[in-house]
C-alpha cells in the first residue's frame, strides 16, 4: 500500500463506524470519505450493489478495481474477498489520499493502492479473477486489451458509464474480445421527506452497467 504525502485540503470524512461484516452490498454513501466540493461523486450504492453483484466475486479472488477514485467499490468488494486481494488502480492525487483514508477507516488490510496510470500500472499485477472498471482516462480500449491478455479463464469484466454511446462502444469491444456481455441501464431514484409530511422522489444520474464473462479469446 502506497501513502500519498499531500492531503486534499477540502474533504468530507465521516467519524468513525461499525461495519456489520455480514453486509457487503450497499455500504451507505455518507460512510465514505469524499471530495469537497464534490461530495457524492462516489459510485452510488445502489449502482455499487448492482455492479459487485454483476462481478460475481469468491472469496479468494483477486480483484483489479481501475480507476478506484475514493474506494467504495475497492471497500465493498474487499469485504467479500477477504482471503484474496483488491488492488486500487488510480492516479488522481486527492483521490488516492482519500482512498487511503477509506482503507484505514474500514480496516482492509487486503486493498492495495496503486498510484498511476492505466493500462501501465496494470502490468505488474497479479492475474485478476475479476476487473471493475470506473474510469479509464480515455484510455478504455486499451485497457480493456490488458485486461483480456491478464484475465483468468471465465474472468468476469464490469464497467460503469454515464453515456449510452461509451457503454455501447464497450459492449461491442467485449463481443469482439469473445464475452457475452449485459447491459443494464440503473435509473434510480430516492425518496426525499418534504417539510408537508410528503415524500418526493431525487433522481438520480442514469447509469450504464456493462458486465461480461470471458468464452473465448479471439485477439489478435
Amino acid at each position: 500500500m502506497i501513502s500519498i504525502p499531500s492531503s486534499p485540503k477540502n474533504f468530507s470524512l465521516p467519524g468513525k463506524i461499525s461495519i456489520n461484516t455480514q453486509r457487503t452490498l450497499g455500504l451507505p454513501d455518507s460512510d465514505f470519505a469524499q471530495r469537497k466540493p464534490l461530495d457524492g461523486q462516489i459510485t452510488k450504492r445502489e449502482v455499487r450493489a448492482i455492479s459487485i453483484y454483476s462481478l460475481g466475486l469468491g472469496p479468494d479472488n483477486i480483484v483489479w478495481d481501475i480507476g478506484a477514485g475514493t474506494g467504495s467499490i475497492s471497500i465493498e468488494a474487499g469485504f467479500i474477498v477477504h482471503r484474496g486481494k483488491v488492488f486500487s488502480v488510480e492516479k488522481d492525487l486527492d483521490n488516492i489520499n482519500l482512498l487511503e483514508m477509506n482503507v484505514q477507516k474500514f480496516g482492509m488490510g487486503n486493498i492495495e493502492i496503486v498510484a498511476g496510470d492505466a493500462p501501465d500500472a496494470l502490468r505488474d499485477l497479479p492475474s485478476p479473477d475479476s476487473v471493475f472498471i470506473g474510469g479509464s482516462g480515455g484510455h478504455l480500449s486499451e485497457i480493456l486489451k490488458e485486461v483480456v491478455l491478464r484475465l483468468k479463464p471465465r474472468g468476469r469484466i464490469v464497467a460503469n458509464f454515464a453515456i449510452l454511446e461509451h457503454s455501447q462502444e464497450f459492449y461491442n469491444e467485449l463481443k469482439t474480445f469473445g464475452f457475452g456481455p449485459d447491459m443494464v441501464m440503473a435509473n434510480i431514484s430516492r425518496g426525499k421527506e418534504m417539510k408537508s409530511g410528503g415524500i418526493r422522489l431525487e433522481s438520480l444520474n442514469p447509469v450504464f452497467i456493462i458486465s461480461g464473462t470471458q468464452k473465448e479469446y479471439l485477439g489478435e
